[in-house]
Protein backbone atom coordinates (compact mmCIF):
# COMPACT_ATOMS: atom_id res chain seq x y z
CA UNK A 1 0.00 0.00 0.00
CA UNK A 2 1.45 3.35 -1.10
CA UNK A 3 0.42 5.53 1.84
CA UNK A 4 3.37 7.70 2.95
CA UNK A 5 4.88 7.36 6.44
CA UNK A 6 3.81 10.84 7.59
CA UNK A 7 0.12 9.79 7.37
CA UNK A 8 -1.20 8.19 10.58
CA UNK A 9 -3.75 5.40 10.02
CA UNK A 10 -6.26 4.24 12.61
CA UNK A 11 -5.04 1.02 14.26
CA UNK A 12 -2.03 1.19 11.91
CA UNK A 13 -3.91 -0.69 9.20
CA UNK A 14 -6.70 -0.42 6.65
CA UNK A 15 -8.78 -3.60 6.48
CA UNK A 16 -10.03 -5.00 3.14
CA UNK A 17 -13.61 -4.46 4.32
CA UNK A 18 -16.47 -2.08 3.47
CA UNK A 19 -16.72 1.13 5.42
CA UNK A 20 -16.41 4.90 5.50
CA UNK A 21 -13.06 6.70 5.71
CA UNK A 22 -12.19 10.17 7.04
CA UNK A 23 -9.28 12.21 5.67
CA UNK A 24 -7.89 14.78 8.15
CA UNK A 25 -5.17 17.43 8.09
CA UNK A 26 -2.38 18.15 10.61
CA UNK A 27 -4.78 20.02 12.90
CA UNK A 28 -7.29 17.16 12.89
CA UNK A 29 -9.65 19.09 10.61
CA UNK A 30 -11.88 16.86 8.49
CA UNK A 31 -11.05 17.25 4.79
CA UNK A 32 -13.07 14.52 3.11
CA UNK A 33 -15.42 11.60 3.78
CA UNK A 34 -15.64 8.66 1.40
CA UNK A 35 -17.03 5.14 1.15
CA UNK A 36 -15.42 1.91 0.02
CA UNK A 37 -16.07 -1.75 -0.66
CA UNK A 38 -12.48 -2.34 0.45
CA UNK A 39 -10.99 0.40 2.64
CA UNK A 40 -7.48 -0.87 1.95
CA UNK A 41 -7.59 -0.64 -1.83
CA UNK A 42 -9.77 2.47 -2.06
CA UNK A 43 -7.81 4.66 0.36
CA UNK A 44 -4.48 3.49 -1.06
CA UNK A 45 -5.56 4.56 -4.56
CA UNK A 46 -5.60 8.24 -3.54
CA UNK A 47 -1.83 8.22 -3.10
CA UNK A 48 -1.17 6.38 -6.37
CA UNK A 49 -3.54 8.06 -8.85
CA UNK A 50 -5.58 11.01 -7.56
CA UNK A 51 -8.82 11.40 -9.54
CA UNK A 52 -8.25 15.07 -10.40
CA UNK A 53 -6.32 18.21 -9.47
CA UNK A 54 -8.63 18.98 -6.57
CA UNK A 55 -8.05 15.54 -5.00
CA UNK A 56 -4.32 15.78 -5.68
CA UNK A 57 -4.26 19.05 -3.71
CA UNK A 58 -6.18 17.41 -0.85
CA UNK A 59 -3.78 14.46 -0.71
CA UNK A 60 -0.87 16.81 0.07
CA UNK A 61 -2.75 17.95 3.21
CA UNK A 62 -3.67 14.51 4.60
CA UNK A 63 -1.98 13.63 7.88
CA UNK A 64 -4.45 11.19 9.41
CA UNK A 65 -6.96 8.62 8.12
CA UNK A 66 -9.71 7.23 10.32
CA UNK A 67 -12.47 4.87 9.32
CA UNK A 68 -15.66 3.17 10.44
CA UNK A 69 -16.41 -0.37 9.33
CA UNK A 70 -19.87 -1.32 8.04
CA UNK A 71 -21.34 -4.80 7.46
CA UNK A 72 -21.99 -4.09 3.76
CA UNK A 73 -21.21 -1.58 1.03
CA UNK A 74 -24.86 -0.51 1.12
CA UNK A 75 -24.49 0.60 4.71
CA UNK A 76 -21.26 2.40 3.80
CA UNK A 77 -23.19 4.26 1.11
CA UNK A 78 -25.86 5.37 3.58
CA UNK A 79 -23.40 6.26 6.35
CA UNK A 80 -21.29 8.34 3.98
CA UNK A 81 -24.33 10.41 2.92
CA UNK A 82 -25.41 10.92 6.52
CA UNK A 83 -21.97 12.06 7.69
CA UNK A 84 -21.30 14.34 4.71
CA UNK A 85 -24.63 16.05 5.37
CA UNK A 86 -23.73 16.45 9.04
CA UNK A 87 -20.09 17.59 8.75
CA UNK A 88 -19.92 19.24 5.28
CA UNK A 89 -16.20 18.50 4.73
CA UNK A 90 -14.67 21.10 2.37
CA UNK A 91 -13.51 18.68 -0.33
CA UNK A 92 -16.90 16.95 -0.43
CA UNK A 93 -18.73 20.28 -0.71
CA UNK A 94 -16.45 21.29 -3.60
CA UNK A 95 -16.92 17.97 -5.32
CA UNK A 96 -19.90 18.58 -7.61
CA UNK A 97 -22.51 21.17 -8.42
CA UNK A 98 -25.98 20.76 -6.91
CA UNK A 99 -27.46 19.32 -10.12
CA UNK A 100 -25.30 16.20 -9.82
CA UNK A 101 -26.25 15.21 -6.28
CA UNK A 102 -29.09 12.73 -5.88
CA UNK A 103 -31.58 11.97 -3.10
CA UNK A 104 -33.50 8.78 -2.40
CA UNK A 105 -37.12 9.49 -1.48
CA UNK A 106 -40.08 7.27 -0.62
CA UNK A 107 -43.40 8.52 -1.95
CA UNK A 108 -46.33 9.10 0.38
CA UNK A 109 -49.13 7.02 -1.16
CA UNK A 110 -51.07 3.82 -0.63
CA UNK A 111 -48.20 1.80 -2.14
CA UNK A 112 -45.03 3.89 -1.59
CA UNK A 113 -42.20 3.68 -4.09
CA UNK A 114 -38.49 4.56 -3.88
CA UNK A 115 -37.56 7.30 -6.33
CA UNK A 116 -34.31 9.11 -7.12
CA UNK A 117 -34.51 12.91 -7.22
CA UNK A 118 -31.87 15.51 -7.99
CA UNK A 119 -31.14 18.12 -5.34
CA UNK A 120 -32.51 21.01 -7.41
CA UNK A 121 -35.68 19.04 -8.22
CA UNK A 122 -36.27 18.23 -4.58
CA UNK A 123 -36.07 21.93 -3.70
CA UNK A 124 -39.07 22.59 -5.97
CA UNK A 125 -41.25 19.74 -4.73
CA UNK A 126 -43.62 19.76 -1.73
CA UNK A 127 -41.95 17.80 1.08
CA UNK A 128 -45.29 16.38 2.22
CA UNK A 129 -45.41 14.08 -0.80
CA UNK A 130 -42.60 11.96 0.67
CA UNK A 131 -42.47 9.68 3.69
CA UNK A 132 -38.71 10.09 4.00
CA UNK A 133 -35.81 11.55 2.02
CA UNK A 134 -32.21 10.29 2.25
CA UNK A 135 -29.04 11.84 0.89
CA UNK A 136 -27.54 13.64 -0.83
CA UNK A 137 -25.56 10.93 -2.61
CA UNK A 138 -22.79 11.42 -5.15
CA UNK A 139 -23.71 8.47 -7.33
CA UNK A 140 -27.12 7.61 -8.75
CA UNK A 141 -25.90 4.21 -10.06
CA UNK A 142 -24.77 3.30 -6.53
CA UNK A 143 -28.18 4.09 -5.02
CA UNK A 144 -29.94 2.16 -7.79
CA UNK A 145 -27.63 -0.80 -7.17
CA UNK A 146 -28.38 -0.64 -3.42
CA UNK A 147 -32.13 -0.74 -4.04
CA UNK A 148 -31.73 -3.66 -6.44
CA UNK A 149 -29.50 -5.57 -4.00
CA UNK A 150 -32.08 -5.21 -1.19
CA UNK A 151 -35.13 -6.00 -3.29
CA UNK A 152 -35.03 -9.74 -2.53
CA UNK A 153 -35.31 -8.93 1.17
CA UNK A 154 -37.71 -5.99 0.88
CA UNK A 155 -39.68 -6.45 -2.35
CA UNK A 156 -40.83 -3.02 -3.49
CA UNK A 157 -42.91 -2.15 -6.49
CA UNK A 158 -43.19 0.32 -9.34
CA UNK A 159 -46.73 -0.95 -10.04
CA UNK A 160 -50.20 0.25 -9.18
CA UNK A 161 -53.07 -2.13 -8.33
CA UNK A 162 -55.50 -3.16 -11.02
CA UNK A 163 -53.52 -5.25 -13.49
CA UNK A 164 -54.98 -8.55 -14.62
CA UNK A 165 -51.59 -10.19 -14.98
CA UNK A 166 -48.60 -10.09 -12.60
CA UNK A 167 -45.75 -7.80 -13.61
CA UNK A 168 -42.34 -9.12 -14.64
CA UNK A 169 -40.87 -8.47 -11.17
CA UNK A 170 -43.67 -10.40 -9.48
CA UNK A 171 -42.53 -13.51 -11.35
CA UNK A 172 -39.03 -12.94 -9.95
CA UNK A 173 -40.30 -12.44 -6.39
CA UNK A 174 -39.12 -8.80 -6.43
CA UNK A 175 -42.63 -7.31 -6.32
CA UNK A 176 -44.98 -8.52 -3.56
CA UNK A 177 -47.99 -8.57 -5.88
CA UNK A 178 -49.27 -5.00 -5.67
CA UNK A 179 -50.16 -5.15 -9.37
CA UNK A 180 -52.58 -8.07 -8.92
CA UNK A 181 -53.92 -7.20 -5.47
CA UNK A 182 -52.09 -9.98 -3.62
CA UNK A 183 -50.93 -7.59 -0.90
CA UNK A 184 -52.81 -4.86 0.96
CA UNK A 185 -51.57 -1.32 1.42
CA UNK A 186 -50.92 -2.00 5.13
CA UNK A 187 -48.90 -5.15 4.37
CA UNK A 188 -46.89 -3.38 1.69
CA UNK A 189 -46.15 -0.35 3.91
CA UNK A 190 -44.72 -2.73 6.51
CA UNK A 191 -42.15 -3.89 3.94
CA UNK A 192 -41.30 -0.30 2.99
CA UNK A 193 -40.91 0.74 6.65
CA UNK A 194 -38.37 -2.03 7.12
CA UNK A 195 -36.50 -1.00 4.00
CA UNK A 196 -36.35 2.59 5.27
CA UNK A 197 -35.23 1.40 8.70
CA UNK A 198 -32.42 -0.57 7.08
CA UNK A 199 -31.28 2.58 5.27
CA UNK A 200 -31.20 4.33 8.64
CA UNK A 201 -28.74 1.78 10.02
CA UNK A 202 -31.26 -0.54 11.65
CA UNK A 203 -30.14 -3.83 10.11
CA UNK A 204 -30.19 -5.70 13.45
CA UNK A 205 -33.60 -4.32 14.41
CA UNK A 206 -35.08 -5.33 11.06
CA UNK A 207 -33.51 -8.81 11.18
CA UNK A 208 -34.86 -9.33 14.70
CA UNK A 209 -38.37 -8.31 13.65
CA UNK A 210 -38.32 -10.65 10.67
CA UNK A 211 -37.05 -13.59 12.77
CA UNK A 212 -39.81 -13.10 15.33
CA UNK A 213 -42.42 -12.83 12.61
CA UNK A 214 -41.10 -16.01 10.95
CA UNK A 215 -41.29 -17.91 14.25
CA UNK A 216 -44.83 -16.66 14.81
CA UNK A 217 -45.90 -17.73 11.33
CA UNK A 218 -44.44 -21.22 11.86
CA UNK A 219 -46.15 -21.56 15.25
CA UNK A 220 -49.47 -20.65 13.63
CA UNK A 221 -48.79 -23.17 10.84
CA UNK A 222 -48.59 -20.46 8.18
CA UNK A 223 -45.73 -22.33 6.59
CA UNK A 224 -45.79 -20.45 3.28
CA UNK A 225 -45.40 -17.11 5.08
CA UNK A 226 -42.65 -18.56 7.28
CA UNK A 227 -40.76 -19.86 4.23
CA UNK A 228 -41.07 -16.49 2.49
CA UNK A 229 -39.62 -14.70 5.53
CA UNK A 230 -36.84 -17.28 5.83
CA UNK A 231 -35.85 -16.64 2.20
CA UNK A 232 -35.92 -12.88 2.67
CA UNK A 233 -33.79 -13.12 5.81
CA UNK A 234 -31.28 -15.31 4.01
CA UNK A 235 -31.07 -12.76 1.18
CA UNK A 236 -30.53 -9.98 3.73
CA UNK A 237 -27.75 -11.85 5.51
CA UNK A 238 -26.04 -12.73 2.23
CA UNK A 239 -26.73 -9.54 0.29
CA UNK A 240 -24.44 -9.21 -2.73
CA UNK A 241 -23.65 -5.52 -2.91
CA UNK A 242 -20.30 -5.40 -4.69
CA UNK A 243 -21.84 -3.36 -7.52
CA UNK A 244 -23.02 -0.66 -5.11
CA UNK A 245 -19.61 0.99 -4.89
CA UNK A 246 -18.05 -0.42 -8.04
CA UNK A 247 -18.06 3.04 -9.58
CA UNK A 248 -16.89 5.36 -6.82
CA UNK A 249 -17.30 8.38 -9.05
CA UNK A 250 -20.57 7.25 -10.61
CA UNK A 251 -22.69 9.86 -12.31
CA UNK A 252 -26.24 10.36 -13.48
CA UNK A 253 -27.11 9.61 -17.05
CA UNK A 254 -27.47 12.51 -19.49
CA UNK A 255 -29.25 15.35 -17.78
CA UNK A 256 -32.94 15.98 -18.54
CA UNK A 257 -34.39 19.19 -17.18
CA UNK A 258 -37.86 18.20 -15.96
CA UNK A 259 -38.48 21.82 -14.97
CA UNK A 260 -37.47 23.04 -18.40
CA UNK A 261 -39.81 23.00 -21.40
CA UNK A 262 -42.19 20.02 -21.61
CA UNK A 263 -44.46 19.79 -24.64
CA UNK A 264 -47.59 17.61 -24.48
CA UNK A 265 -49.50 16.40 -27.54
CA UNK A 266 -52.93 14.87 -28.14
CA UNK A 267 -55.33 14.24 -31.02
CA UNK A 268 -59.09 14.78 -30.99
CA UNK A 269 -61.55 13.84 -33.76
CA UNK A 270 -64.90 12.20 -34.37
CA UNK A 271 -64.44 9.18 -36.63
CA UNK A 272 -61.65 11.05 -38.38
CA UNK A 273 -63.68 14.21 -38.97
CA UNK A 274 -62.85 17.72 -37.73
CA UNK A 275 -59.52 16.41 -36.42
CA UNK A 276 -57.07 18.57 -34.52
CA UNK A 277 -53.72 18.03 -32.86
CA UNK A 278 -52.89 19.98 -29.71
CA UNK A 279 -49.57 21.16 -28.32
CA UNK A 280 -49.40 22.42 -24.74
CA UNK A 281 -46.31 23.75 -23.01
CA UNK A 282 -45.18 23.52 -19.39
CA UNK A 283 -42.21 25.50 -18.09
CA UNK A 284 -40.98 25.22 -14.52
CA UNK A 285 -43.80 22.75 -13.88
CA UNK A 286 -46.54 25.26 -14.81
CA UNK A 287 -48.68 25.70 -17.92
CA UNK A 288 -47.49 28.39 -20.34
CA UNK A 289 -50.71 29.01 -22.25
CA UNK A 290 -49.27 31.75 -24.44
CA UNK A 291 -47.27 29.03 -26.22
CA UNK A 292 -50.12 26.53 -26.73
CA UNK A 293 -50.72 25.69 -30.39
CA UNK A 294 -53.42 23.84 -32.32
CA UNK A 295 -52.92 22.03 -35.64
CA UNK A 296 -55.91 21.41 -37.87
CA UNK A 297 -55.24 18.02 -39.48
CA UNK A 298 -54.97 18.40 -43.28
CA UNK A 299 -53.36 15.28 -44.73
CA UNK A 300 -55.14 12.38 -43.00
CA UNK A 301 -58.47 10.96 -44.15
CA UNK A 302 -60.37 8.67 -41.80
CA UNK A 303 -59.83 7.72 -38.15
CA UNK A 304 -56.05 7.24 -37.91
CA UNK A 305 -54.71 8.78 -34.69
CA UNK A 306 -51.15 7.61 -35.35
CA UNK A 307 -51.02 9.32 -38.76
CA UNK A 308 -52.57 12.44 -37.24
CA UNK A 309 -49.95 12.50 -34.50
CA UNK A 310 -47.25 12.14 -37.16
CA UNK A 311 -48.62 15.14 -39.08
CA UNK A 312 -48.90 17.25 -35.91
CA UNK A 313 -45.33 16.55 -34.84
CA UNK A 314 -43.91 16.90 -38.35
CA UNK A 315 -45.45 20.36 -38.73
CA UNK A 316 -44.47 21.40 -35.20
CA UNK A 317 -40.78 20.41 -35.43
CA UNK A 318 -40.44 21.89 -38.91
CA UNK A 319 -41.00 25.22 -37.11
CA UNK A 320 -37.80 24.58 -35.14
CA UNK A 321 -35.56 22.91 -37.70
CA UNK A 322 -36.53 24.61 -40.98
CA UNK A 323 -39.03 27.40 -40.37
CA UNK A 324 -40.46 28.98 -43.53
CA UNK A 325 -40.61 32.36 -41.81
CA UNK A 326 -40.26 33.98 -38.41
CA UNK A 327 -38.18 33.01 -35.41
CA UNK A 328 -37.60 29.25 -34.91
CA UNK A 329 -39.68 27.69 -32.15
CA UNK A 330 -37.62 26.59 -29.11
CA UNK A 331 -37.01 22.87 -28.76
CA UNK A 332 -38.47 21.06 -25.72
CA UNK A 333 -36.51 19.24 -23.03
CA UNK A 334 -39.09 16.43 -23.12
CA UNK A 335 -41.97 15.41 -25.41
CA UNK A 336 -45.08 13.85 -23.89
CA UNK A 337 -47.53 11.96 -26.10
CA UNK A 338 -51.08 10.97 -25.19
CA UNK A 339 -51.00 7.47 -26.60
CA UNK A 340 -49.26 4.14 -26.58
CA UNK A 341 -46.57 2.38 -28.58
CA UNK A 342 -48.03 3.33 -31.99
CA UNK A 343 -47.99 7.03 -31.24
CA UNK A 344 -44.57 6.76 -29.58
CA UNK A 345 -43.06 5.04 -32.64
CA UNK A 346 -44.56 7.73 -34.85
CA UNK A 347 -43.07 10.45 -32.67
CA UNK A 348 -39.64 8.83 -32.70
CA UNK A 349 -39.67 8.59 -36.51
CA UNK A 350 -40.46 12.30 -36.78
CA UNK A 351 -37.69 13.26 -34.36
CA UNK A 352 -35.23 10.95 -36.15
CA UNK A 353 -36.17 12.47 -39.50
CA UNK A 354 -35.24 15.91 -38.17
CA UNK A 355 -32.10 14.62 -36.44
CA UNK A 356 -33.44 15.48 -32.98
CA UNK A 357 -32.63 13.55 -29.81
CA UNK A 358 -35.38 14.58 -27.40
CA UNK A 359 -36.62 12.27 -24.60
CA UNK A 360 -40.07 10.80 -25.31
CA UNK A 361 -42.75 9.60 -22.89
CA UNK A 362 -46.17 8.23 -23.83
CA UNK A 363 -49.13 7.88 -21.50
CA UNK A 364 -51.67 5.24 -22.52
CA UNK A 365 -54.72 3.88 -20.76
CA UNK A 366 -54.06 0.53 -19.11
CA UNK A 367 -55.74 -2.74 -20.10
CA UNK A 368 -58.83 -1.97 -18.01
CA UNK A 369 -58.68 1.78 -18.91
CA UNK A 370 -58.48 2.61 -15.20
CA UNK A 371 -54.72 2.87 -14.89
CA UNK A 372 -52.27 4.93 -16.92
CA UNK A 373 -49.38 3.06 -18.48
CA UNK A 374 -46.25 5.06 -19.16
CA UNK A 375 -44.35 4.13 -22.29
CA UNK A 376 -40.67 5.09 -22.56
CA UNK A 377 -37.19 3.71 -23.10
CA UNK A 378 -36.66 1.56 -19.99
CA UNK A 379 -32.92 1.44 -20.72
CA UNK A 380 -32.64 5.21 -20.21
CA UNK A 381 -32.14 5.33 -16.45
CA UNK A 382 -32.39 9.11 -16.19
CA UNK A 383 -35.70 9.10 -18.07
CA UNK A 384 -36.99 6.16 -15.99
CA UNK A 385 -36.02 8.04 -12.83
CA UNK A 386 -37.96 11.12 -13.91
CA UNK A 387 -41.03 9.14 -14.99
CA UNK A 388 -41.27 7.52 -11.56
CA UNK A 389 -40.49 10.67 -9.60
CA UNK A 390 -42.65 13.07 -11.63
CA UNK A 391 -45.52 10.93 -12.92
CA UNK A 392 -48.17 13.35 -11.51
CA UNK A 393 -46.56 16.25 -13.39
CA UNK A 394 -46.56 14.24 -16.63
CA UNK A 395 -50.19 13.22 -16.12
CA UNK A 396 -51.14 16.85 -15.54
CA UNK A 397 -49.47 17.81 -18.82
CA UNK A 398 -51.27 14.98 -20.64
CA UNK A 399 -54.63 16.04 -19.17
CA UNK A 400 -54.04 19.61 -20.32
CA UNK A 401 -53.12 18.45 -23.86
CA UNK A 402 -56.31 16.37 -23.92
CA UNK A 403 -58.48 19.24 -22.64
CA UNK A 404 -57.01 21.66 -25.18
CA UNK A 405 -57.45 19.22 -28.09
CA UNK A 406 -61.06 18.38 -27.17
CA UNK A 407 -62.05 22.04 -26.76
CA UNK A 408 -60.75 22.94 -30.22
CA UNK A 409 -62.24 19.84 -31.82
CA UNK A 410 -65.66 20.81 -30.45
CA UNK A 411 -65.28 24.33 -31.84
CA UNK A 412 -64.32 22.95 -35.24
CA UNK A 413 -67.17 20.44 -35.20
CA UNK A 414 -69.67 23.18 -34.28
CA UNK A 415 -68.49 25.30 -37.25
CA UNK A 416 -68.84 22.30 -39.57
CA UNK A 417 -72.36 21.68 -38.26
CA UNK A 418 -73.38 25.30 -38.90
CA UNK A 419 -71.75 25.50 -42.35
Amino acid sequence: MAIPDHVVIKNNELPPSPGVYFMKDADGKLLYIGKATSLRSRVGSYFVRPADERIAQMVTKIRRIDYELTPTAIEALMLEAKLIKKHQPPYNVMEKDDKSFIHLAFTREAFPQPVLIRAYELARMPKKQFLKVYGPFKSAPSVRAALDALRKSFPWTACKPGRKRPCFYRHLGLCPGVCTGEVTSAQYKKIIRRLMRFFEGGRDVVSGEMKREMARAAAEERYEDAADLRNRLFALEHVRDESVLKNEDGHLDEFINIFGRIEGYDISNTSGRDAVGSMVVMVDGESKKSEYRIFGIKDVNGPDDVAMMTETLRRRFARSVKPESGKPWPLPDLVLIDGGLGQMNAAKKVLDAYGLKIPLVGIAKGPDRKQDELVYDKGDYELARLVRAFKPLLQRCRDEAHRFAVSWHRKKRAKSFLA
